[in-house]
């Protein structure tokens, strides 16, 4: 199991505790021996390329699919085995906007409110809160078809949170929205976990994955690191290599070539290089680099040690070296 420290600002109770979970498609693993530990109001990021395996998590954690082989319990419950006793305490949100797009906003709330068995001064109470706690008020009596992507989205998030669920799960919510709603959108999840909701969210995109306080790095259906975005971040300090010339693409050939260089990516105009765990000091191995390509002929030069970010931690976690293969896309 990888080591799973809980923050530091979250010394709460364990509400979610998987061990071993594991989903099999025939000869497909999409989910393999995944143990995972989250804590009651804390924000937790599933973070990996399509086909990682986190859709497939979510599903067997809110109890829509069960596990070919390991357990899990989710707010003291056994799943799949408890899954119709959890939904009444879970909000799901998945991937494409699946609401009634010929009802109101207002008559998509009342829906789910039923579904969920409010009754109806609860159902009205709770209508009227989330219209305003989601800035929906103005929009009650519009159809979601009129709606832009950031409302929909911001109504689905409304429709899952009517019961007032304890854990919020949701799966790429914002795949496809511009990045001012992106922004909104995670405002009201941060206002969400103050007043005490966990939220599991997966996702693709590296802005949102350091919003989290943890996050879980996925790959093939298995996990390459668990921690804080600083605390994974600051396990590649003296790694990272930043180099600037013209022109960085056959810049990055000739680095990807040198020793202890694991791989290179190209962030823009720049080339952030990871370095072997095992090479010499950062700013030793800048100065060599910066040599080689001065050597070969390049200008405008620029090569120095740098902060790592959260995708250098991805890069490092999930590819390995391979001198005879080009660019590495995440």
């Amino acid at each position: 199991m990888v080591n799973q420290l809980m923050p530091e600002n979250k010394k709460s109770e364990l509400i979610i505790q998987a061990r071993g979970l594991t989903r099999r498609f025939g000869s497909l693993t999409a989910v393999d021996r995944l143990d995972v530990d989250i804590y009651r109001s804390e924000v937790f990021g599933f973070l990996g390329p399509n086909g990682a395996g986190k859709s497939t998590l979510l599903r067997m954690l809110v109890g829509l699919m069960p596990p070919s082989d390991g357990t899990a319990q989710v707010l003291g419950f056994d799943l799949p085995k408890d899954a119709e006793k959890l939904r009444s305490k879970i909000g799901y949100m998945t991937q494409k906007f699946s609401l009634y797009e010929d009802l109101s906003v207002e008559e998509n709330l009342e829906f789910s409110a039923q579904i969920f068995g409010l009754d109806k001064k609860t159902k009205k109470k709770r209508i009227d809160e989330v219209l305003h706690d989601f800035d929906l008020g103005e929009l009650r009596f519009r159809r979601p078809a009129i709606l832009s992507g950031g409302w929909k989205q911001r109504l689905a998030l409304a429709v899952s949170m009517i019961h007032k669920p304890e854990i919020l799960f949701l799966d790429e919510p914002t795949s496809g929205v511009d990045p001012s709603s992106r922004r909104l959108f995670w405002e009201k999840l941060f206002e969400l976990a103050s007043r005490g909701t966990t939220i599991l969210v997966s996702t693709h995109y590296m802005d949102e994955a350091c919003r989290c306080h943890r996050i879980c790095m996925l790959q093939d259906g298995r996990i390459k690191a668990v921690g804080s975005p600083s605390d994974l971040t600051k396990s590649l300090k003296g790694r990272i290599i930043e180099i600037s010339c013209e022109p960085i693409e056959k810049a990055m050939h000739v680095v990807r070539l040198q020793p202890y260089v694991e791989s290179v990516t190209q962030l823009g105009s720049l080339a952030h290089v990871l370095l072997m765990s095992d090479a010499p000091s950062d700013k030793e191995t800048s100065a060599q680099l910066y040599e080689v390509l001065k050597v070969s002929g390049f200008k405008q030069l620029r090569s120095e040690p740098a902060e790592p970010n959260l995708e250098d931690v991805f890069v490092a976690q999930t590819q390995k070296k391979d001198k005879d293969q080009g660019d590495l896309e995440i």
